[in-house]
């Protein structure tokens, strides 16, 4: 389920026009979740259209998400599959917080772990 979850999202963020789309793998570094999805939306009202229609898209495949936060504001949203979560952020929130950056590092307690 996990591959069509990632092509649903994928696709359901394409449709609206979703900027940078970015999927990253992360379960080297997370026993949380195992896949990252960031997109930029263009303002507040994008970000919201693009978390909405991730949503929309999950509902009529039946697929439910655990949680989202962030609707109001429309600066950060996020869309919790437990495996999967979607960050669609403004550009500016986006640049800020640098995930893909932050994703992309290896915490010091696992490099230094012996094999």
């Amino acid at each position: 389920m996990a591959a069509n979850l990632q092509d649903l999202i994928q696709q359901a963020l394409e449709d609206l026009k979703g900027q940078d789309i970015k999927v990253i793998d992360v379960t080297e570094l997370s026993d949380v979740m195992d896949t990252l999805v960031i997109v930029t939306g263009t303002s507040n009202r994008h970000v919201k259209s693009l978390a909405n229609n991730v949503l929309e898209d999950g509902k009529r495949q039946d697929i439910r998400p655990i949680g989202v936060e962030g609707m109001d504001a429309g600066e950060w949203v996020l869309v919790d599959y437990g495996d999967t979560v979607v960050h669609v952020m403004l550009a500016a929130t986006r640049e800020f917080y640098a995930l893909e950056k932050l994703w992309s590092m290896e915490p010091s307690s696992r490099s230094s772990q012996p094999e």
